[in-house]
């Protein structure tokens, strides 16, 4: 080749197409990060050979000792991975020749790279879920113990960012708990259909060798072998599955950021977030900003965008295997760090954070919050349509806003002048404590019902 033509590949592909091919089919500047999965994967292969008379069991334990030789290099940090070995697949196992020899070369019988990295990467998948799982279940006893504190704290409720309704602290904190819990079971739903086992499903036909699936499986800690090799080598649902609930949960982590980003402003005063989780600004002395809340915001959309991405990556392949599946994992992998990162950050901040009661409290009696109130009300009492109530109550409403007050401060005779059958009583359901407290309906804002669902959650997951 000219050396105009080495040209057109660019600085780092001087030496022309060979560098190019290297490059692009080369995983192991990403998919090292399962060694630890394909080692385990290998040993647990191995041993099952040794039991099935496949190989020698000297050679079977040499293996897998060797395994571990190579397995503590690469928790060292001493280990050379290497570029033209493509893969953590090749490079273990060229290690594991330097290690031990001969046998080296016996630890793939019965096996391809196609059931080995379903494997590597299913293991891979299932840890991240365990650990996502985990993260949850952390961040929903950081809001029960919230809610504790506040459970009949007021707060303005809000439809379309407008003040709705009263609730309580302790309600609005309990909703998030019922959201990642939903979180937590797709997380474990989506684990119980993984957990089946490629490994030996061979290159998609499965093998002639005598191979015991069930005791590779068991020794993984799966559920049963797959029952289709073709479907064992070719299947990515469990990361995208993986992938769907990373996405729903990080959606939940958002909408809270964004809450924290507004009630943390000087506008709201809701909260108060703890210094190790803001920042100042380079030049406004006053300024403390809610980055952690707003960096959460924004890595969530490379969670959604993982998701996207591996399902183009799918959505065209015939069975089996195809090369365009190496693509499956540095998507996952940066999905999952983004998530824990996120998970864990929206603990600290949750745990941290002081919810300024006073500030809750003005804001939960302004905005004619309780006029639902006084509409049910006038329905109780005064036995009129709910259609009709409405009208009255928009009505005082109209009164209030000329008056220049809220609705508990309007006098009878003024809420008479709208309807003469009001009566003084009307007064009793119009603060913003006696509001919250009325709602004593199941999942209601009532302290009494807030109290009765963290209970109900301590004891879940206690």
């Amino acid at each position: 080749m000219t050396k105009s033509q080495n040209q057109m590949w660019g600085g780092r592909f001087a030496a022309g197409p060979d560098a190019i091919m290297e490059a692009i089919n080369a995983s192991i500047g990403f998919d090292q990060r399962m060694a630890v999965q394909d080692i385990q994967g290998s040993r647990a292969h191995a041993a099952m050979l040794g039991a099935a008379g496949i190989i020698s069991d000297s050679d079977s334990e040499a293996i897998g000792e060797g395994l571990l030789t190579v397995l503590s290099e690469i928790e060292a940090g001493n280990f050379p991975f290497r570029v033209d070995l493509e893969d953590i697949h090749m490079n273990v196992e060229q290690r594991l020749k330097e290690v031990i020899g001969a046998p080296a070369g016996r630890l793939h019988t019965g096996r391809s790279r196609n059931d080995q990295v379903a494997t590597d990467f299913r293991l891979w998948v299932r840890d991240q879920t365990d650990g996502a799982i985990a993260g949850i279940e952390a961040l929903m006893k950081a809001f029960l113990q919230q809610a504790k504190a506040g459970a009949d704290w007021v707060m303005p409720g809000f439809t379309h960012l407008q003040t709705a309704q009263p609730v309580t602290w302790g309600h609005h904190m309990m909703a998030y708990v019922e959201m990642l819990a939903r979180d937590k079971s797709r997380f474990e739903d989506a684990r119980r259909r993984m957990n089946e086992s490629p490994l030996g499903a061979a290159a998609l036909a499965g093998t002639s060798f005598p191979i015991d699936r069930e005791m590779t499986a068991a020794a993984l800690g799966f559920d049963r072998p797959a029952a289709n090799s073709l479907d064992a080598v070719s299947d990515r649902d469990f990361a995208l599955e993986y992938l769907s609930c990373a996405s729903i949960c990080a959606m939940h982590l958002s909408r809270f950021a964004e809450e924290l980003v507004i009630w943390s402003s000087a506008q709201f005063r809701f909260v108060t977030l703890s210094d190790r989780f803001s920042t100042g600004s380079s030049i406004m002395p006053q300024k403390k900003n809610p980055d952690a809340a707003e960096l959460i915001r924004a890595k969530i959309g490379r969670i959604f965008g993982a998701n996207v991405a591996l399902m183009m990556v799918m959505k065209g392949l015939p069975l089996t295997y195809s090369k365009d599946m190496q693509e499956d994992k540095e998507q996952v992998f940066d999905a999952a760090d983004n998530l824990m990162l996120a998970l864990a950050a929206m603990n600290g901040m949750v745990a941290d954070m002081t919810a300024n009661q006073d500030s809750l409290k003005t804001a939960a009696a302004s905005g004619f919050s309780t006029a639902t109130d006084l509409a049910d009300w006038l329905v109780r009492t005064l036995g009129m349509p709910f259609r009709e109530a409405h009208h009255v109550t928009g009505s005082l409403v109209a009164v209030a806003e000329e008056q220049g007050c809220d609705l508990p401060d309007l006098t009878l005779e003024q809420m008479q002048s709208v309807h003469s059958k009001i009566s003084s009583s009307v007064f009793d359901v119009l603060g913003v404590e006696n509001s919250v407290a009325s709602r004593l309906s199941y999942g209601g804002t009532a302290p009494e019902q807030v109290r009765r669902q963290i209970a109900r959650w301590e004891a879940i997951l206690s």
